[in-house]
């Protein structure tokens, strides 16, 4: 299979010439031009960040890139689908709230913010694709569905589920509908925690399958021979009493969302860039965010999103980790940076300990010992199996020619 072409710049800077400015000159050297946009109703794909985490791209540089966008002829629009855990974006009216609040307003980014799957996270249409091993059917946010063309701007980042956080995730997770989030994280139908539920009847009222019905105790009671599993429950409850039953495993998350990707992009023009900047160890959907992990390293892009997931991957597993990092906030006794020194294994730096590496603690130990980041610091996730299905399943390849502007 032929590389595909990754673009990067780096993060400096000279009198004229600003990060915008690089960005722009990036993405027009990456071809973007290349797509028709007159008359196209042209989606960019992002996360709003959820309010309190500081990590999320600045409007400033989606602004960037609508601005081109728009002067191309595209009829622009800011998209993201709602969340499957509450918070202050799982409905449409909270997390439009959200986005403005951020920074995401037509003021800012010269373009409006459509939810992709509506109010209630209800709004989706199911998109067949080919050789799906998880989800024949992905259900994906209207918004999202019925755009001609698909731009993505992902923040790259660790992600506590998937092992980071990139292109794929941000269009695979980010565009299903609260019922394909479902689907998305759990190996089976939901499930109802009685101590939460108050008997208000709403999922009993709207279960398109009458699976679903609230008893004299005032308590919901699912009935699986009738639940095919859609989620809406859980898209409608406010009282966290309709939840995920099991989890899927990170392998699987990842698989499925190489599928769900593959469906938000079948037959659409696409292109996508990623800002390796604040690369946090977890996702932008907490209401927090910890330390960076490595420092910033600057924006690449490509029309192969599998391409440009592998080369963002290969840049930050290769950079120096921050003096700092601590794997949690509780874990005081952790060694800041690296701190093995030159075979040291003492923690202190000074190349006179031990050189047992198991001994520092810390995420510097990732990078200083050829070890791959995102699974030092989320053990259990495995993000190259969701690249490598990617690859297997025609959405792009691993393999890349980078081409720095």
């Amino acid at each position: 299979m032929e590389k595909s072409k990754v673009y990067y710049t780096n993060l400096r800077c000279k009198p004229g010439v600003n990060l915008l400015k690089k960005l722009r000159n990036m993405i027009k050297a990456a071809g973007i031009e290349k797509i028709n946009f007159e008359g196209q109703y042209t989606a960019v794909k992002l996360h709003f960040g959820e309010p309190g985490n500081m990590a999320y791209i600045r409007p400033n540089y989606v602004a960037t890139v609508v601005d081109l966008l728009n002067s191309l002829g595209a009829k622009t629009y800011l998209t993201d689908a709602n969340t499957l855990y509450k918070g202050k974006r799982d409905n449409a009216v909270d997390h439009l709230h959200s986005a403005m609040v951020n920074g995401f307003n037509p003021i800012a980014v010269n373009a409006n913010v459509i939810i992709a799957d509506g109010v209630k996270g209800t709004n989706y249409s199911a998109i067949p694709i080919e050789g799906a091993k998880y989800c024949p059917a992905p259900k994906i946010g209207q918004a999202v569905a019925d755009a001609d063309i698909i731009i993505s701007i992902s923040h790259f980042k660790g992600h506590e589920q998937a092992g980071f956080g990139g292109a794929l995730k941000n269009l695979g997770m980010g565009c299903a509908s609260i019922a394909g989030k479902l689907e998305l994280h759990s190996s089976s139908q939901p499930k109802v925690n009685v101590e939460n539920c108050i008997g208000c009847k709403v999922c009993e009222k709207n279960c398109n399958h009458g699976a679903i019905a609230v008893g004299a105790d005032r308590k919901a009671v699912i009935d699986y021979t009738k639940c095919v599993g859609c989620g809406q429950c859980v898209a409608l409850c406010q009282y966290a009493a309709a939840v995920l039953a099991e989890w899927d495993t990170s392998e699987v998350l990842n698989c499925k969302i190489a599928e769900y990707t593959k469906a938000v992009l079948q037959g659409k023009p696409n292109f996508h860039i990623s800002l390796i900047m604040n690369v946090s160890p977890e996702c932008d959907c907490w209401g927090h965010n910890d330390v960076a992990l490595v420092p910033d390293l600057g924006m690449m892009a490509s029309f192969d999103p599998v391409a440009l997931d592998q080369a963002c991957a290969d840049l930050v597993n290769k950079a120096p980790v921050i003096n700092g990092w601590k794997e949690t906030p509780e874990n005081e006794d952790s060694v800041s940076g690296c701190g093995c020194g030159n075979g040291d294994g003492d923690g202190n730096g000074d190349g006179n300990g031990a050189g047992n590496s198991a001994s520092c603690g810390c995420a510097g130990h990732a990078s200083a010992h050829g070890e791959e980041l995102f699974k030092h610091i989320h053990p259990d996730t495995d993000w190259e199996s969701g690249l490598q299905y990617a690859q297997e399943i025609g959405l792009g390849t691993r393999e890349y020619e980078l081409v720095e502007v």
